[in-house]
């Protein structure tokens, strides 16, 4: 049933690990520079220059100010995947003349993923750490794989489909005792949990609008000062962003970014606490229903708004199909490109069948109670009859 929500006739929205909806102020913000204050914020004899980079500059700091950084340590970027792409391969080609080894982990993005591929068929050394059924990364492993050769360890802050966090702190302090850059994949936890770029010793971490309530098509990169971090950059051009990423900046975007953070910092707790009792009265109601459903990851570790499961006994596939009121992703075909199960769920031991029933339930700051009780009731109807629907045709068979 497509229900009438706050978004006009369309189904229930679920799915704000892939992304979210822009903020109603944020985008008050934003429109001005599409409009009056259209300036190129690189050109700098004019009043129309100097006010598009004074609103880029103070993008700048709102971002810094939610992560403990400097504003000269902030990059913008189109997003986490080329955020993700610039820190890891710029880090490695920089050093390469002194180390040629990288550690990360299989459960990372798959932008991480395949950028360690490609640093591989350059010659570089890759070790990929397993996690535990948790989702978490066995801290002594890290300690074994690194060498007089590694150069950077990349691990994700929260996983973007189990919602698990990484103890990056253990991670960081792990990294500065054997002098080693540490880079993280933040566009799943900045803005939704403290990061603090100096508590965690990180210092390399990527970041994107579209995850937190901010426009899609601009992210950022956070590289430290000091101990100072060289990267060879992406791409090359004008020279903006200090020459590491050359090419105009985007205004708009880059005030929408800096205002989403901006009310993150302010509002981070309390919609962490409300999205908490959110998930956890869901997941409490689906299990009073049903029977045969597992928690993907430990709950202990895990951001508010995530629910990844399995349910026995189903096909997502077939169970989505029977949910045309709900929009969510399952653990199926877990990038548009791409038919096989996720390689995150397989990463914890599931089977291919365990990791084709599972569902992964991303709530966000404008799901209201009713909404979710209103799924929870379609989701549990919709696993009924799907579950009846297998037993009739395997009593045929």
């Amino acid at each position: 049933m497509i229900t009438e929500t706050k978004f006009g006739s369309k189904p229930i929205y679920l799915d704000n690990h892939a992304t979210t909806p822009v903020d109603p102020r944020v985008v008050d913000v934003m429109m001005p520079y599409f409009g009056e204050k259209f300036g190129n914020p690189h050109s700098s004899s004019h009043y129309y220059g100097w006010e598009a980079a004074e609103a880029v500059e103070l993008a700048r700091e709102q971002i810094a100010d939610l992560i403990g950084a400097k504003p000269n340590e902030i990059f913008f970027t189109s997003g986490a995947t080329e955020s993700n792409n610039t820190a890891i391969k710029g880090v490695a080609r920089f050093y390469k003349s002194r180390r040629k080894h990288l550690i990360t982990c299989v459960t990372e993005h798959m932008c991480v993923l395949d950028s360690a591929f490609q640093l591989e068929r350059e010659g570089f050394d890759v070790t990929y750490l397993h996690v535990g059924v948790d989702g978490l990364i066995d801290l002594d492993e890290l300690k074994k794989a690194i060498t007089d050769q590694t150069i950077l360890v990349s691990i994700m802050t929260v996983q973007n489909e189990i919602g698990v966090i990484q103890p990056i702190s253990e991670i960081g302090a792990v990294c500065r005792e054997n002098r080693v850059f540490l880079h993280t994949d933040a566009a799943q936890a900045v803005g939704k949990i403290t990061v603090n770029v100096d508590d965690m010793k990180v210092d390399l971490l990527s970041l994107t609008a579209h995850k937190i309530y901010g426009p899609m098509g601009i992210g950022a990169l956070y590289v430290r000062k000091t101990p100072r971090v060289r990267l060879e950059p992406m791409f090359n051009g004008g020279g903006q962003e200090n020459g590491l990423r050359s090419g105009t900046l985007p205004p708009p975007l880059c005030v929408g970014l800096g205002h989403a953070l901006k009310i993150a910092k302010v509002e981070m707790a309390a919609e962490a606490l409300r999205l908490k009792n959110q998930r956890d009265r869901m997941w409490k109601n689906l299990n009073r229903e049903l029977s045969g459903l597992h928690l993907n990851g430990t709950i202990k570790h895990r951001v508010p708004g995530n629910l990844c499961i399995c349910i026995e006994d189903v096909d997502a596939e077939s169970l989505m199909a029977a949910l045309p009121g709900l929009a969510l992703s399952s653990g199926s075909a877990c990038t548009s490109a791409s038919e096989e199960s996720s390689h995150v769920l397989k990463a914890l031991g599931l089977s291919n069948e365990m990791a084709e029933a599972s569902l992964r339930i991303g709530l966000g700051r404008f799901n209201t109670d009713e909404e979710l009780d209103l799924a929870t009731n379609s989701l549990i109807e919709a696993v009924v009859k799907v579950r009846k629907g297998r037993k009739i045709i395997a009593a045929a068979e």
